[in-house]
């Protein structure tokens, strides 16, 4: 398969990256991407409580994939993809670009087998793996574009976004790293800057 065919650029037509700032009455500015996003509550490995807007995407450079623990088929190559992703990123893990991984097994996917499967996987500070309740779970999938009819069915792609400059791209997880690392540099370096237009290619 051509390379550029495992690389969709992610257009996200979401008020979050197509519209300024509003001004509300009284209130401040409207961000856009916080009213799309929302602040609803994930838990992390360590127990931590953490919003999706707020802690996990504002103000940074995100790589994002869904998972499960008890998964025995593609979340094990794509975990191993995540490690040389963090291996790649070295000091700017947690500093200049976050690794997130989201169970789809939420009910049984506590902050403690998180933290062991992390462990297992050598995780480093900045790469967070998320639960929570199972409705908070699905509405954080479903903005994300993530939400599937069963974990077995959870996709393989990645998400990489820079949520500053609201540059999106998507990449399949199952692609060699050597084809991944440029996207996820491509978002981690963007400016912001136009660049003309790009051609999207298919899943």
């Amino acid at each position: 398969m051509n390379g550029k065919k495992l690389v969709t650029v992610l257009l996200l037509t979401l008020v979050c990256t197509a519209l300024p700032a509003l001004a509300g009455e009284g209130t401040g500015p409207i961000n856009p991407a916080r009213e799309y996003f929302t602040d609803v509550v994930l838990v992390n490995q360590d127990g931590e409580e953490m919003r999706l807007y707020s802690d996990l995407l504002q103000g940074k450079v995100v790589v994002i994939d869904t998972m499960f623990t008890t998964c025995t088929s593609v979340c094990p190559m794509t975990a191993k993809t995540y490690q040389q992703i963090q291996e790649w990123m070295g000091e700017r893990l947690g500093k200049d670009a976050h690794l997130i991984s989201i169970s789809v097994d939420p009910e049984n996917d506590t902050p403690e087998k998180l933290r062991a499967y992390a462990a297992g996987l050598g995780a480093r500070p900045g790469w967070y793996f998320l639960t929570g309740e199972k409705e908070n779970v699905a509405f954080a999938l479903k903005k994300l574009g993530q939400l599937a009819e069963s974990k077995e069915a959870h996709s393989t792609v990645f998400l990489v976004g820079n949520e500053p400059t609201g540059l999106w791209k998507k990449a399949m997880g199952l692609a060699d790293v050597q084809q991944i690392l440029p996207i996820v540099d491509s978002v981690l370096n963007d400016s912001g800057e136009p660049v003309g237009d790009v051609a999207a290619a298919g899943r």
